[in-house]
């Protein structure tokens, strides 16, 4: 609003012409409008506007307040100009990353260039196909950041990482055993030598070695770093379904449906022993961290009845220390903690045991799956136990109360192995669905 002043005498409002000018008046001084308004005036710092009127009065109005406002709504619509740039640049910015993040993959995904790039709004998932016939997937579901590797042709039966966390291997229905890289995904080298399906694989201590036991009855000694077989070895007369390499690298242990194990000489080749006692299939062999103690699980191969007990053998002198009932279906994986004071079990009975191995008691039981517990892994330091199931679902467990920490969904069937990196970081799981997923698991949060 303007703000007006009367001021009767003329000399009160100081209108020399140096300081006023006329902007508006009649040339014979007769009245502007019907309210007798002669002339307007405007002072030159444009802050103040006077008028003379026919009751001889002259009034000063204040127009300061009018200009600031006018000014500031100026000054907003500038503001709001400048937001609404800012806000496109900020879109295009988020567009070139996607676009980098594309190109990104291609680069590390595949040997050859991207053909095709689709999205899926529903799971999150970017992915990417190359004419060497593998697929790279990156999926973001429930905040966790999986990779996922696509390239074997039939069900995904055991996975390993290497000691340094570097590299996976695989072991497939395909016959083939494929080493990938864990950073990038991709696929390093494709071992072909078994004529049935792979089993099991297994690093060795100083990650040089991998082993591989197979349906084709034989075991096989692969060089990580050349993709070349070193040794094969033979004398089981059925199915190997279990490998594992002792901790100081020396002895490998093999778990067959002939219903025996055997200890193999690495540096040889040759049979070191033969352990018998189980009735049934040895589904799975797993040494105890300090090299003492094999356990191993059997059980009749289509998971009903026959001898489903664990056994803990002590590998020096091959004698049976303990024989653990329990289960109602075949022991198909176990684990020992990193401490070595415990062992847990994963059974087609849907449950998961823990076992005090100087005791030979069960310690506890999870009952969780809704279908049988085909693989387990123990993380680094102890405190969490991974179990993939015929349910199609991935869990992970606090051991010390037997609580579910979380599950991961992603698989579209039978979770038939999983592992953790040595890091504990990550959790690489291989299904019958044929991919490979590798988790972000996160476990400190």
């Amino acid at each position: 609003m303007l703000i007006s002043q009367k001021i009767h005498e003329s000399n009160k409002l100081g209108a020399s012409s140096d300081e006023v000018s006329q902007i508006c008046s009649t040339p014979d001084r007769s009245p502007i409008n019907s309210d007798g308004l002669y002339s307007i005036y405007l002072t030159q710092d444009d802050i103040k506007l006077a008028s003379d009127n026919d009751d001889k009065s002259i009034y000063l109005w204040d127009i300061k307040p009018e200009q600031q406002k006018a000014n500031q709504d100026r000054h907003l619509d500038n503001i709001r100009s400048i937001c609404t740039c800012l806000l496109i640049i900020i879109k295009l910015l988020l567009l070139i990353i996607i676009i980098l993040s594309m190109f990104e993959i291609g680069q590390n995904g595949h040997y050859k260039p991207i053909l095709s790039i689709s999205l899926s709004l529903e799971v999150s998932t970017l992915e990417s196909d190359s004419p060497d016939n593998s697929t790279y997937s990156q999926i973001d579901k429930r905040q966790k950041i999986a990779k996922k590797l696509d390239g074997h042709s039939d069900q995904i039966l055991s996975v390993c990482f290497s000691p340094d966390g570097t590299t996976l291997a695989s072991g497939s229905g395909d016959n083939s055993i494929r080493l990938w890289d864990v950073q990038t995904g991709q696929q390093k080298a494709k071992l072909d030598g078994h004529s049935d399906w792979v089993w099991s694989v297994s690093f060795s201590p100083d990650g040089t070695t991998l082993a591989s036991g197979s349906m084709d009855k034989s075991i096989r000694l692969w060089d990580v770093e050349t993709g070349l077989e070193k040794a094969k070895l033979d004398g089981h007369s059925d199915w190997v379904l279990s490998v594992s390499f002792s901790p100081d690298g020396t002895t490998l242990a093999s778990g067959s449906i002939d219903q025996s194990i055997r200890l193999w000489d690495i540096r040889t080749g040759q049979q070191k022993a033969k352990l018998d006692g189980h009735s049934d299939s040895v589904h799975s062999v797993c040494f105890s961290p300090d090299g003492t103690t094999l356990a191993s699980g059997g059980g009749e191969p289509n998971f009903v009845g026959g001898d489903c007990s664990i056994r803990l053998w002590d590998v020096e002198t091959g004698q049976l220390k303990a024989k653990l009932d329990g289960h109602t279906s075949k022991a198909r994986s176990l684990c020992f903690s990193p401490d070595g004071t415990k062992l847990a079990s994963g059974s087609g009975d849907k449950s998961i045991r823990f076992w005090d191995v100087y005791t030979g008691k069960q310690i506890s039981q999870i009952d969780g799956h809704q279908q049988a517990v085909l693989s387990i892994s123990y993380s680094p330091d102890g405190t969490t136990l991974a179990s993939g199931s015929a349910d199609h679902s991935i869990r992970l467990w606090d051991v010390k109360t037997g609580q579910q920490k979380d599950e991961l969904e992603g698989h579209s069937k039978n979770v038939d192995t999983v592992c953790f990196s040595p890091d504990g970081n990550t959790l690489a799981s291989g299904s019958v669905d044929k991919s490979i997923r590798l988790w972000n698991v996160d476990l400190g949060n």
